[in-house]
């Protein structure tokens, strides 16, 4: 499974082969450039020897926040994300035994039972939720029923709306577009 959703390619990998480190960036990708926040979770495993569930979990919350926060830091709130990230992590191990992947695999759940659990994961609302599902089925073959219901317009072939529309140096730029003129727009009907 070949992901691109930074420029380093050594990230990307590490989003494509651990569900942990995916669910991570997408929890970071919000005020803040789409690749910075997937390039956050190969920070993490270069400052601590690796990309551990369990590891990050147990790590001392003061020690794993300045981690995060060390320039360059995981985001513009490293510290505040650093807290998420280990609630994130906790979560998971509680509630999937530490398989990520189970969020979206056990039990083969429909996308509204996979919409559901995602929205129980810290810091993870509708847009966040839908967004991941239109990832997982657009760029991972995970589709699961109703998958393109559940994310929404984000569901959409050939969109370029989001991170899930991502898979190379180009469409990241047609995605930046379609964000700027979609805010253009809605700054326009807010003044009118």
């Amino acid at each position: 499974m070949a992901l691109w959703m930074t420029t380093d390619e050594d990230a990307n990998r590490l989003l494509a082969s651990d569900p942990f480190a995916l669910v991570v960036g997408m929890t970071l990708d919000q005020q803040y450039p789409m690749e910075a926040a997937f390039a956050g979770p190969k920070k993490i495993a270069d400052r601590m020897d690796g990309f551990d569930i369990r590891k990050i979990a147990d790590a001392d919350p003061a020690e794993f926040e300045e981690l995060c926060a060390t320039p360059p830091a995981i985001h513009r709130y490293g510290r505040s994300m650093a807290r998420r990230v280990q609630a994130l992590a906790r979560v998971v191990i509680d509630e999937y035994d530490g398989d990520t992947a189970a969020i979206w695999t056990r039990d083969k759940p429909s996308a509204a039972e996979v919409f559901r659990r995602l929205k129980a994961l810290p810091g993870w609302g509708d847009q966040k939720c839908k967004i991941f599902i239109a990832l997982l089925g657009k760029q991972l073959d995970v589709q699961p029923y109703g998958w393109r219901k559940a994310a929404g317009d984000y569901g959409r072939k050939n969109s370029h709306r989001s991170i899930a529309d991502v898979t190379s140096p180009e469409s990241l730029q047609e995605v930046r577009a379609f964000k700027k003129a979609h805010k253009a727009a809605a700054k326009a009907a807010a003044g009118s």
